[in-house]
């Protein structure tokens, strides 16, 4: 097996008396996609905090193709090609799809317009936004201009995917992207997400639909009392198996412990 892409040892976090995170050991490989599950209040949230620079562990050691990192913010990991896609999709309503793809990263014209005044190259931006849009399947949007507020969720979660996509060059975090969509929007993020990953761009996936999880996940990381307790193969584990995993009622095979 190939060495893992994004590699995590002894992760710790505490929160005063609360342990978050507690010695917790996360490897996501090349190209899979790793699904994250556990109980609410297991750690996952802090985990995928930690692996994108918006919490900084008490101790551990996080590793980037092979190299130790260390993030003080998102911009940081992002920087290193670490996207995230959270629940809330953090996007600006009003502003337009293209605006919401590059916020942050906007591209200025070149020369003195570009530098002195700070004008930004709306084409070059509209037209990358569309070609993102257009790689991904997504052009049933019309207008590049028209206010994410105007999408539907799944359109509004196709936009979130696709900016990540366009700019994380190493690993896309995925927080329940499918939390709040009905069936056909999420029938349209799960072929997104596969599509993504058929590009070669590894996925996290944290979610708490089993169907979805065991759809499109390559492996499972379970997570229970701030720490992995086993990653399984979705072939060879069923759905209850993993909650029975996931809720204590149920130890891990020595084989898959972690």
């Amino acid at each position: 097996m190939s060495d893992p892409i994004l590699k995590a040892t002894g992760l710790t976090k505490r929160y005063g008396k609360v342990t978050a995170l507690d010695h917790c050991d996360f490897e996501l490989f090349p190209g899979e996609i790793l699904a994250v599950i556990g109980d609410n209040g297991a750690g996952k949230s802090t985990l995928i905090k930690a692996l994108s620079g918006a919490v900084q562990p008490d101790g551990g050691t996080i590793y980037l193709d092979g190299n130790a990192v260390a993030f003080g913010s998102p911009n940081d990991a992002r920087g290193v090609g670490i996207e995230t896609v959270y629940q809330t999709l953090a996007m600006s309503p009003a502003l337009s799809i293209t605006d919401n793809m590059f916020m942050g990263r906007e591209i200025r014209k070149s020369g003195v317009m570009g530098q002195v005044f700070r004008q930004l190259d709306k084409a070059a931006m509209e037209d990358f936004a569309r070609k993102k849009l257009a790689d991904l399947g997504l052009m049933t949007i019309q207008n590049i201009n028209q206010p994410v507020e105007t999408l539907s969720g799944g359109q509004r979660q196709g936009v979130a995917v696709a900016r990540a996509a366009a700019f994380g060059s190493k690993v896309i975090i995925l927080d329940e992207p499918t939390a709040a969509l009905g069936v056909k929007e999420s029938r349209r993020v799960l072929e997104l997400i596969q599509d993504v990953r058929s590009r070669g761009i590894p996925i996290i996936l944290i979610s708490h639909n089993m169907p979805h999880v065991f759809e499109v996940a390559d492996r499972i990381h379970v997570h229970r009392l701030g720490k992995r307790l086993c990653v399984v193969n979705p072939k060879d584990c069923t759905m209850s198996d993993a909650v029975a995993l996931m809720t204590g009622a149920m130890e891990p095979p020595e084989a898959v412990a972690a």
